[in-house]
This record gives C-alpha cells, structure tokens and sequence, in this order.
C-alpha cells in the first residue's frame, strides 16, 4: 500500500520522542531529521520534504510544546496537520457549471489509467443522480475508443464517438449533443503520449480553446516516482490544471510524488484510484490521509464505505428483527456479503483507530468468509430461519454439503448464539433510535473479527 513505508519510518521516529518525559529543542531536531530522510525515501522531493520539515520544527521547538504535558503528543499533532497542508488542507470537490454541462478534461500520459478513470469518476456521478458522458478524444491509440466504449458500458454510461476525427471537433460536437440532450457532465478522454511533447500540449491547448473545460484533470500514476512531478509542472504550465487524480495508489508504492506534485503545482489532488475494479476510486481528503499515514485510522472513509454498499431496505427490515430478537442466519449471510462487498478486510482495519498501521500484522483468513457463506447456504430455509433445529445428523449433511467438518458447523453456531445474546442485552438497553443506527452499521460494528483469524 502507498505510504507504507513513510509511516513505518515516521513511526519509529516519533516512538523515540514518546519514550521522553520533556522535550529539548535538539530532541525536536533529531526528530525531524528523521522525518526527512523518511519523506525522501518516500519519493518525497528535496524541496517539499526540506520546507515541511522546517514548518513542523518551527511550531514544535515553540513554548506550546516545551511547556506541554504530553510534548510527543503535541510534535505528533503538529505533524499531522502539517502533513494535512501539505496536501491540499481540505478536500476540494468538483466545478459544477452554472449552465450545464460542467466540461471536464481529463489528461494524462500514456498508461497512467486517464481512460478507466474517467468511467470510474462518472460512475460515481451517475450515482449521485447525475447524467455523464464519456467522449473518445483519443484517435491515435489503438483499441482507445474501444477501451472507452466498454468501460463505458460496464458503468451504464454512454460514449460519444466520431472514429478518427479532430479531436478538437470531436469535442465540440460532443458538448452540442450533451446540451441537446440533457447530460450534465461531459467528459473529455484526450490523448496520451509515452512521454510530454509539444503536438500533444497543442491539441490540448486546442480543445481548452473550443470548449472552454470547467475542470482539467491530470491523471498521475503513483508508480512513476519523482517524473509524476516533472509531468504534472509540464501539464500545469503548458494547460492550466484544476486539479489531480492519482492512480495506483494500492500498489506497492513509496507515493511521496503524489505529494510533491500537489506541492509543487498547487493543484488540489481530487481522486485517488485503489485498485483496478470500476468501484475502486475514492475521493481525496487530506485530513484523512495524513490520520492513515500517521497510523490513526480513517473511520469516516470506512462508514463512507459502507454507506455507498449498504441497502436501506434491508436495513430497516433487520431493526424490526433486532428489535424482535429474531436475527437469524440468513441475515448474519446478507451482512457477511456486504461486509466482502467492502474490500479486502486487512484495508479495513487500517481505517480503523487504534488498530491503524498494525493491521498489515494482523494475519486475515479471507477464505474464512467462503467457508462460513457456504456453511449456510448448505442449510434448508427452515435451518436458516430456526438453528435451533439442527441436531447431530443434520450438521452432518450441512459439513459434507460445504466441504467441510461437523466441528465448523458448531463454532458457526456458536459464534450465532453468541451474536443473538450480544443484541439481546443490546435491545434491553437501546432506544429504537439507536438500534436503527445499529441495523444500518452492522455491518462493520457487529462483525466478530475472531472468526476471521485475528
């Protein structure tokens, strides 16, 4: 994951700082030393980590802090809203057109993702009710307008197309008909190159000039090292840029480019892509990036998450049952699948606070969720509704049924009737009020992660 090795190296410099009762200013500076060459071998560049490090050390070695009862504390807190600033402060939401539609052109260089996350951007748009379109401004790529047209049909979004056209007409024409037609936000996928050069730079200037974008995105992939911040300055003096969407960043990434590009351009970082699915895109806070990078979880992003997975019908009709004390294991099978619907679980115990960074320590048998999904789907609907009907013969059938031992189906059982007596003594206690909130969070706050592995 990116940032990983930034926050191991923070970590181990402010654990020094923690094992001290007082703070002197040397202390402060041998810290920050550390944090430096941390943000260095993070891809940090020379000049970003050096004036972090600078700020941080000019409010730390402050009375504030000094004169702190918790002075480790204090330095920690001060980097993390540092670290908060460097990357943009707050998070920075897309132009919306006074007239629609809102024009977004979306660039980048060849391979860094600009087409698949135009579509995962105007999945996320259609989501929220809006009407996208995606439109191929690529011509020179093989196969890019076909990429488009089947990214596009996997997100239910149409694709405006004129084959080898102008791009600069292409363009044009696609704005027309999304007026015509009601589309409120257009996006541009215009071409690539395997590195920056002038033609590329003139088409863009061109389209800027016909269309008049609301936004210029420049697409980044978080792989590419300290060149992503050699592009994005060329991008941004040569275009104008509004804003940056990094990608790649669930891969075994230092991810300090990212933050000298924002540094550097003073363009707010808008999106990070985490992984290939079209889901997979999540929006950039700073505030929160800097609490995972420091460790301290990012419980708002993990209730965002399940939010967007989580059916309010089901919902509502699992707080009647909670509130009848009638969960059963159908229910505990609809919450085990949104809970996968979620991402892998080691991210989600990241998010965590308290656990943090010390979920890539924690061993996670995914494969359990199988082996327990396939416990139950082994049952009959009346063994679902009423476990207290399965006696020795049938846990038998239901073992051989998913593959499995008569000892897997008791702790299943087990770990039920354990869950059945928690929201009893819960339901006992509870307003309605707070059991709905309990229905609509469950997925997250009623897992029993021992069942896990962990």
């Amino acid at each position: 994951m990116a940032f990983e090795g930034l926050s191991d190296r923070l970590e181990a410099a402010f654990s020094r700082l923690k094992s001290k009762g007082s703070l002197t200013e040397s202390d402060v500076k041998e810290a920050m030393r550390e944090v430096r060459l941390a943000l260095l071998e993070a891809d940090v560049s020379y000049k970003v980590a050096k004036d972090f490090t600078a700020a941080v050390t000019e409010r730390a070695i402050g009375a504030e802090v000094m004169k702190s009862l918790t002075p480790a504390q204090m330095v920690i807190k001060i980097v993390n809203e540092e670290l908060t600033e460097l990357m943009g402060g707050t998070h920075t939401r897309l132009t919306i057109a006074q007239h629609p539609p809102t024009i977004i052109m979306m660039c980048g260089l060849q391979g860094s993702g600009k087409t698949t996350h135009c579509a995962k951007i105007a999945k996320r748009l259609k989501g929220e009710g809006h009407r996208p379109l995606l439109v191929a401004c690529d011509v020179y790529r093989p196969a890019a307008i076909k990429q488009l047209q089947v990214v596009g049909e996997q997100v239910d979004v149409p694709v405006f197309e004129m084959g080898q056209e102008n791009p600069v007409i292409i363009a044009r024409e696609a704005v027309k008909l999304a007026k015509d037609k009601g589309y409120d936000y257009v996006f541009l996928d215009t071409a690539g190159r395997l590195h920056v050069d002038e033609e590329l730079m003139e088409e863009l200037k061109n389209i800027k000039a016909e269309v008049h974008p609301h936004e210029i995105l420049l697409v980044v992939d978080s792989m590419t090292g300290q060149d992503a911040v050699n592009v994005a300055s060329s991008f941004n003096e040569s275009v104008g840029l509004d804003g940056l969407v990094l990608t790649k960043l669930d891969g075994d990434t230092r991810g300090g480019a990212a933050l000298s590009a924002r540094a550097i351009t003073g363009k707010p970082i808008k999106f990070v892509g985490t992984g290939e699915k079209l889901d997979d895109l999540d929006i950039f806070h700073p505030d929160r990036m800097a609490s995972r990078i420091l460790g301290m979880g990012d419980m708002l992003s993990l209730i965002e998450k399940a939010e967007q997975q989580f059916d309010e019908q089901q919902a509502i009709e699992l707080e009647k049952k909670l509130r009848k004390n009638k969960f059963d294991l159908n229910d505990l099978l609809t919450n085990l699948q949104q809970v996968r619907k979620l991402g892998p679980m080691q991210d989600l115990l990241g998010m965590i606070p308290g656990i943090g960074k010390k979920a890539k320590d924690i061993e996670v048998d995914e494969k359990q969720f199988d082996r327990i999904q396939a416990l139950i789907q082994s049952m009959t609907p009346k063994e679902r509704e009423n476990p207290d009907i399965i006696n020795p013969s049938r846990k038998r059938r239901i073992a051989a049924g998913a593959g499995q031992q008569v000892e897997d189906v008791n702790r299943l059982l087990s770990q039920y009737k354990q869950m059945q007596k928690m929201f009893k003594q819960l339901n006992g206690k509870k307003s309605r009020k707070q059991i709905q909130r309990m229905a609509q969070g469950m997925n997250i706050n009623g897992m029993d992660f021992s069942q896990f592995g962990m």
